[in-house]
C-alpha cells in the first residue's frame, strides 16, 4: 500500500503539482540515487519522462490508479500549496491593503482550499487553526478526537485567517475582538456549511471552523444507535401529546442530532412543528425554524414566546440555558404543547435538579417532564481492521465484562486512516418519568436518589448500553471508558 511507504516531503520540489495530477504518478522518496515513483501501468512512460528531465534514474512501482490519485490529491495538493504560500507570503504584513491582496492571492486561496479538502477527505467535523509561539498549528477533529495535521510558519497565520474571514464575510480589519460567521461552500462536490469563530490570542487570531456536511446528514433513530427496547420507550415518549422531553449531555455529544431525528419521526402534515435554535444547523423541509440572534434581542425566551402565537403542536428549543426559557418551556407544556429541548447535565437523573435550580416549581416540573435521554458519542470500530481480543482486568472491573469473552479492539488500516475507528455511534440512557420519579422531584431529592430509583426500575445506564455495543463489535472498551468515566467539560 502506498500509504505504508516512506514519504519524503522534500521530493515535492522536483515535480510540478499539475504534472503529478495529470500523469497520476506519486513520487515518494529518493533512494540510492533513484526516485521511487508509484503509478498505474499506463503511467510508467510519464515517470520515465520525468526521470529524463531531472537526469535521475527512476524506480517505478505499479499501483492501483485510484489509490495513486487519492494519494496525490491528499499529500501533494496540500504540500504544494503549502510551499507556494510559504514562498510568497513569508514576510510580515504591514497594512490592510496588502492583507486583502494576500488573502485573495492564488497560492493562499489554494492553501485554504486544500486544508478544507483535506478535512473533508479525513471526515473532520472541525478545523482548528492555532497560532503558537513559533508556528501555526492545524488540527482536525475526527470522530470526536483532535489530531495535529500540519504545522505552518507563524507568518502565514494572518493571511490564512484573513482568507477565511473574507469567505465568511467577517471584518478583516478587526483583530482584537471575537467574531462569528457562516458560509456555504462546495468543497470537492460536497455542499458544506461552515460555522466560523475567531478569537484574539497573544500570537495572532485563532480560528475554529465547524464543518456541517448537508449531503451526509442522516436523522434515523437506528443510525444514531437507538435500538431495541430503548428505541421503543423513546418513541412512546416523543409521541406524547404534551409535556417536556429532554436530551442531555456535554457539548459535542450529538444532542441536537437526536432532536432532529425526533422531529423527523414526528413530522407529518397533521402537526405544526416550530423550532428555536442557535444556530439552525440543518434546514428541515416543512418545519418553521427560528435562529437566535442576541444582537437584536431574539433570545431563546423571546423566540419561544413568539412561537406560541404561531399555533404550534410541537416545539423544539435548541437549549434551555436560563430561568426564563425554562419557565416558558414548562408553561408551554402545561398548555398542551410537546416541548423537545436539550440541557447540559452529566446524566438523565441530573436534569430535574438542574431545572429546579432554574427556579421551576417542583409541582410544575413533576407534572410536565415526560422523560430524559442522556447520551455520549463513542467511535465506531473500523469493520475492515478491528482486532479480536479479550478484556483486561481494568475493563472487567469497570465495565462488568466477562473474563475471556470475545471483544474487539482498534488496529488501524488505510480505510480508517490508521486510527482503527470510522464514524461514531451514540450510547444512551433513558429515564421515563414514573410516579416514583415524580414523588422524588416533588420532594427535591438529589440526582443520586433519582438515578438509583430509575436504575432499580430497569433503566439501563449509558455504560450498560456501551457494553452492549462492545459485545456487538460496534466499539471498543477503551471508547466506552473514555466517554463514561472522563470528566464532562
Amino acid at each position: 500500500m502506498i500509504h505504508k511507504e516512506v514519504f519524503q516531503k522534500e521530493i515535492l520540489t522536483f515535480f510540478p503539482r499539475e504534472f503529478l495530477i495529470t500523469a497520476a504518478i506519486a513520487p515518494l522518496r529518493e533512494e540510492n540515487g533513484s526516485i521511487v515513483i508509484f503509478g498505474a501501468k499506463e503511467s510508467e512512460g510519464s515517470a520515465v519522462e520525468a526521470g529524463l528531465a531531472l537526469k535521475k534514474s527512476i524506480k517505478f512501482i505499479e499501483a492501483d490508479e485510484l489509490e495513486v490519485r487519492r494519494f496525490v490529491s491528499e499529500h501533494y495538493g496540500l504540500e504544494t500549496s503549502r510551499q507556494e504560500a510559504i514562498d510568497e507570503f513569508g514576510d510580515r504584513i504591514d497594512n490592510i491593503k496588502s492583507l486583502e491582496e494576500q488573502a485573495n492571492d492564488a497560492p493562499l486561496v489554494r492553501l485554504v482550499s486544500d486544508i478544507l479538502m483535506n478535512a473533508c477527505r479525513k471526515r473532520a467535523s472541525d478545523i482548528h487553526i492555532e497560532p503558537h509561539e513559533d508556528a501555526t498549528v492545524i488540527r482536525f477533529r475526527i470522530d470526536g478526537v483532535l489530531a495535529e495535521t500540519d504545522r505552518l510558519p507563524l507568518a502565514l497565520n494572518t493571511a490564512i485567517v484573513s482568507r477565511i474571514k473574507i469567505l465568511s464575510r467577517l471584518d478583516i480589519a478587526q483583530t482584537r475582538l471575537p467574531q462569528d460567521g457562516r458560509v456555504a461552500l462546495n468543497v470537492g462536490g460536497r455542499e458544506l456549511d461552515l460555522r466560523v469563530s475567531t478569537i484574539p490570542t497573544p500570537h495572532g487570531e485563532r480560528v475554529v471552523l465547524r464543518l456541517l456536511d448537508r449531503s451526509s446528514v442522516r436523522f434515523g433513530m437506528e443510525e444514531l444507535g437507538l435500538d431495541g427496547a430503548l428505541l421503543s420507550k423513546w418513541k412512546d415518549t416523543i409521541f406524547q401529546p404534551h409535556g417536556i422531553v429532554l436530551v442531555t449531555g456535554p457539548t459535542g455529544s450529538g444532542k441536537t442530532t437526536t432532536l432532529y431525528a425526533a422531529i423527523e419521526t414526528l413530522r407529518s402534515g397533521k402537526v405544526n412543528i416550530l423550532t428555536v435554535e442557535d444556530p439552525v444547523e440543518y434546514q428541515l423541509d416543512g418545519i418553521g425554524q427560528i435562529q437566535v440572534n442576541p444582537k437584536i434581542n431574539l433570545t431563546f425566551a423571546a423566540g419561544l414566546r413568539s412561537i406560541l402565537r404561531q399555533d404550534p403542536d410541537i416545539i423544539m428549543v435548541g437549549e434551555i440555558r436560563d430561568d426564563e426559557t425554562a419557565l416558558i418551556a414548562v408553561q408551554s407544556a402545561l398548555t398542551g404543547h410537546l416541548v423537545l429541548s436539550t440541557l447540559h447535565t452529566n446524566d438523565s437523573a441530573s436534569a430535574s435538579p438542574r431545572l429546579l435550580d432554574m427556579n421551576i416549581e417542583p409541582y410544575l416540573l413533576a407534572s410536565t417532564l415526560r422523560g430524559v435521554l442522556a447520551q455520549r458519542l463513542v467511535r465506531r470500530l473500523c469493520q475492515n481492521c478491528m482486532l479480536e481480543s479479550k478484556p483486561n482486568e481494568i475493563e472487567i472491573a469497570s465495565l462488568g465484562l466477562m473474563n475471556g469473552e470475545k471483544i474487539f479492539r482498534a488496529k488501524g488500516c488505510d480505510k480508517c486512516g490508521g486510527s482503527g475507528y470510522h464514524g461514531r455511534i451514540g450510547i444512551f440512557e433513558f429515564m421515563a418519568t414514573s410516579d416514583k420519579i415524580r414523588e422524588l422531584i416533588l420532594n427535591r431529592r438529589p440526582s443520586s436518589e433519582i438515578f438509583e430509583s430509575a436504575y432499580q426500575s430497569g433503566m439501563k445506564s449509558m455504560k450498560d448500553d456501551g457494553v452492549g455495543k462492545i459485545r456487538a463489535g460496534l466499539t471498543s472498551p477503551e471508547e466506552v471508558i473514555r466517554v463514561t468515566e472522563a470528566p464532562v467539560v
